[in-house]
C-alpha cells in the first residue's frame, strides 16, 4: 500500500529542462537535490523526505529559473 492510499501525504519534487544548473538548489538542499550527467540538477530522493521539506522549498523558491516544482 502506497502512502497517499494509507492517507499519508508526502511530497514531491522535479526539475524540468529550464535548470541552469547554477548548482543553488544543491547547495541549499544537498539531501534532495544532486548535479547530473549531464550537468542539469536533478532530485535524488522521492518523496523529499520530511524532514527536508522546508528545505526543499526554500530551494525552489531560491530558483532562479524556477525550474523546481514542489507537488
Amino acid at each position: 500500500m502506497t502512502a497517499e492510499a494509507r492517507g499519508q501525504n508526502y511530497m514531491k519534487a522535479t526539475v524540468d529542462d529550464t535548470c541552469i544548473a547554477c548548482g543553488l538548489c544543491i547547495e541549499m538542499c544537498p539531501e534532495v537535490f544532486e548535479m547530473g550527467d549531464d550537468n542539469i540538477a536533478k532530485v535524488k530522493t522521492d518523496p523529499v523526505p520530511s524532514e527536508q521539506e522546508e528545505t526543499c522549498k526554500e530551494a525552489a523558491a531560491a530558483c532562479p529559473v524556477e525550474a523546481i516544482k514542489i507537488a
